[in-house]
């Protein structure tokens, strides 16, 4: 992975950061697991339903997750709801597997037809130092046919770009288009490559230093996403797609500039079980495997 001729420079923290969440071939490779509902959604054999799922049994799927499968990668995405500071104070993260903490509060609200996250309340660049993590993500929603370098959204990418560089914290931005009210499926999916790909630039215009974007599609949408990044790694999100599409859309996406990728649902949407037992069965010979094999395919290997 080159990162020196990128139009956003990382800095000497910032770089030493980035070597942590990438394998030794120097690709990304993270194991996202910051979900909430959607982690409780994925255990279904919870009693009376995954609503019903506490937020210390969700720790303990949580703890399992990292403890049976992200301490074989180079870094976990986690919580600062739900999973820490526990699996950190509790030493259940490797010495080795970087911490991701996940800014971002789950939902969003939508202004004149336009979604925008929030942060996770009290959750600041600092208190991802203090949780014990060297890199943060945040969560944006772009739709760059509407937005442009006045737009919210850019100003505060640009923002937090330069907060978490005071706190000398590597901050990973992470895109989701999506469609709009009065948009057809059709014309969202012509649209899509190029959202993708625009709003990769418009978060790189607002100093975004690391990217984590949707699969654009294709060999030549992946492409032109690496150019409009301009030199800012991009890795690609899951979103939620089986694992064997995921190692395809990846495979490609590499090929074509991607510096990796960061998984959660492929990797353990059916490895999650209420029962502690059957759930490290499952994270052991289900999940683990899946982990090995996509870091082949992020190192060019698969």
């Amino acid at each position: 992975m080159t990162t020196t001729t990128a139009v956003n420079a990382l800095t000497t923290l910032e770089r030493r950061a980035l070597q942590s969440i990438s394998t030794p071939d120097g690709n990304m490779l993270i194991v996202a697991a910051d979900q909430r509902n959607g982690m409780k959604a994925a255990i279904k054999d919870a009693p009376n339903g995954s609503d019903a799922i506490t937020r210390d049994e969700l720790a303990a799927v949580k703890a399992d997750l990292v403890r049976h499968l992200a301490n074989h990668a180079p870094a976990i995405l986690l919580d600062p709801e739900v999973a820490l500071p526990a699996i950190v104070d509790d030493g259940v993260l490797a010495r080795d597997t970087a911490l991701v903490v996940g800014l971002d509060a789950s939902g969003f609200e939508t202004v004149d037809g336009l979604r925008y996250t929030r942060f996770v309340p009290g959750v600041t660049p600092r208190t991802v130092r203090e949780l014990g993590g060297g890199v943060a993500k945040m969560l944006y929603y772009t739709r760059p046919d509407k937005q442009d370098e006045t737009s919210r959204v850019f100003q505060e990418i640009r923002e937090l770009v330069e907060a978490c560089e005071a706190e000398g914290l590597l901050l990973i931005v992470e895109l989701l288009t999506y469609q709009l009210e009065d948009e057809s499926d059709e014309q969202y999916a012509a649209a899509f490559p190029e959202l993708v790909a625009d709003g990769a630039a418009l978060a790189v215009a607002a100093g975004a230093k690391i990217l984590k974007l949707q699969y654009p599609g294709s060999a030549e949408a992946s492409a032109a996403v690496t150019a409009a990044a301009q030199g800012v790694p991009w890795a690609v999100l899951s979103a939620g797609v089986d694992h064997e599409t995921f190692i395809g859309q990846v495979t490609t996406a590499v090929v074509n500039g991607a510096a990796g990728a960061m998984a959660g649902r492929s990797l353990w949407k059916d490895s999650l079980s209420f029962d502690a037992a059957r759930r490290e069965e499952l994270l052991t010979t289900r999940a683990l495997p899946r982990l090995h094999e996509l870091a082949a395919a992020v190192d060019g290997r698969a």
